[in-house]
């Protein structure tokens, strides 16, 4: 009977207790869910006060961490359901998004990367290129995750094939789950494949959807050249350097000890199986970069390739990788998120936030720098509301008015949104960096203090040297 599923339960009393300071700012943030509905319910529909006290109850629990992000999540959805905020088609519109079903096929393309010995492989070349050396590891992987931005459109692909490689390349270095060295490659994988490639057109979602919006709103055009030019020098590669040194300083670990005896010695002839997932890999690869022929989400592409993976004819799965490999805690977590963004930008609080920041802006057409670094700053509080890919959807309708009052062009006040969706407060803020972080079992806590930190120093550091950049080329 000991074989039985459930035997091995622990019995109530023997279950892990939640510790008091966890429950304590569990209550903290249910009190401060209430006074927001409570404070707002007389000055704005009820519908919007409801909502409003649904995103401090989903935020605060996700982002302090203080209860499990599954049980939040599920909470989420049963209020939500319960007090009407939306109807359940876009309270649950997380599940039937493209965001989803590319988390799942990069859940199950990860668990083939590593079920075949494909990761070890690759993670010893990478360890022969780039050497034991802590240091030049991270920096090597933030790089490889830079350089992919211009190769793949997806931020959800990129995580696929570097994480697993990552966590292959850790093992290989004798970094165990839990330490430093271990936590600042994941890192360095998970922010390096996706903040700084904000700055590179097709790279995020964020930035497709305001690029297509502006043009289909006020038929403004924006190049590759000049979206990079205007970008990509700060955003993308001074805000990785400043990635590298926080990881190096916040996670540090001593210099891996493995020879490469050892690593010629392990690194054998491919095997059948790692051969057929290298032509998916392939394919997927292909296919990923070339979306603007064929059309295909990088969702469906990702779908496919992992309904390819799980045939067993081809032995690039385990038999019970779908029960016990995929992170169904990780997708729900991700649905939850992307269900408070929808029903935040369906309920018209977004642009009433605006307009509450707008009040309190004090833009003067006499000084650009503020009306720029302000409009920046609503557009990270948006982010912080309704999640990244909700910034374009809100701010963009309403370019045209922020210019009018701001005095500022109308590129300018559309391409100031970057400098907000690319600065992130807390990871549940990206749905890429969620799918990222799951993958590679990166703790909650190591990721957002490193998010708290990249988002003070690109605040008090990278916004003016942006700033000073934009007046510079002309465009303040």
């Amino acid at each position: 009977m000991s074989s039985m599923p459930g035997a091995a339960a622990k019995p109530p009393g023997g279950a892990e207790a939640i510790p008091a300071h966890k429950l304590w700012t569990a209550l903290g943030v249910v009190v401060a869910a209430l006074l927001t509905w409570f404070l707002t319910k007389q000055h704005i529909p009820q519908e919007m006060a409801l909502t409003a006290a649904l995103g401090v109850f989903g935020i605060g629990l996700w982002a302090s961490g203080a209860l499990p992000e599954y049980w939040t999540t599920l909470a989420f959805f049963l209020f939500a359901v319960l007090l009407h905020v939306a109807p359940p088609a876009v309270i649950f519109s997380g599940f039937h998004s493209t965001t989803f079903w590319l988390v799942l096929g990069g859940l199950v393309i990860g668990a083939a990367i590593r079920f075949t010995g494909l990761g070890q492989r690759i993670a010893l070349l990478m360890a022969r290129a780039l050497g034991m050396r802590y240091r030049n590891i991270v920096l090597g992987i933030a790089l490889v995750g830079l350089l992919l931005g211009f190769l793949m459109p997806s931020s959800m692909g990129r995580a696929v094939l570097l994480v697993p490689i990552t966590m292959a390349l850790a093992d290989r270095m004798g970094y165990a789950e839990g330490r430093p060295g271990r936590i600042g490659m994941l890192l360095a994988a998970c922010f390096g494949s996706h903040v700084p490639t904000f700055s590179i057109l097709p790279s995020n979602i964020p930035n497709t959807i305001l690029a297509g919006s502006a043009e289909t709103l006020y038929g403004y055009t924006t190049t590759y050249g000049q979206y990079l030019l205007l970008h990509f020098p700060i955003l993308g590669l001074l805000k990785s350097a400043v990635m590298v040194v926080l990881i190096l300083w916040l996670f540090p670990d001593r210099d891996a000890e493995v020879t490469k005896d050892d690593d010629s010695a392990a690194l054998g002839p491919m095997t059948a199986p790692q051969w057929r997932l290298s032509v998916i890999l392939g394919l997927s690869l292909i296919l990923w970069i070339t979306d603007a022929l064929h059309h295909v989400s990088p969702a469906w592409v990702s779908l496919g390739a992992a309904l390819v993976c799980l045939l067993p004819s081809l032995g690039l799965t385990s038999k019970r990788v779908f029960n016990e490999e995929i992170g169904f805690a990780s997708l729900f977590f991700l649905a939850g998120v992307m269900g408070l963004g929808a029903i935040v930008a369906g309920s018209g609080l977004g642009p009433l936030l605006v307009h509450g920041f707008e009040r309190v802006a004090h833009f003067s057409q006499d000084t650009p720098f503020w009306n720029v670094g302000m409009l920046a700053t609503v557009s990270s509080a948006i982010g912080v509301v309704t999640t990244l890919a909700g910034v374009p959807t809100i701010m963009t309708p309403m370019a045209e008015e922020l210019a009018r009052a701001t005095g500022l062009p109308l590129a300018s006040v559309l391409m100031s949104q970057v400098l907000g969706f690319s600065n992130i407060l807390v990871p549940y803020q990206s749905p890429p960096l969620l799918l990222s972080t799951q993958l590679g079992r990166v703790p909650m806590a190591a990721a957002t203090k490193l998010c708290l930190w990249l988002f003070a120093i690109s605040t008090l550091v990278l916004l003016p040297l942006d700033l000073l950049w934009w007046r510079l080329l002309g465009w303040l």
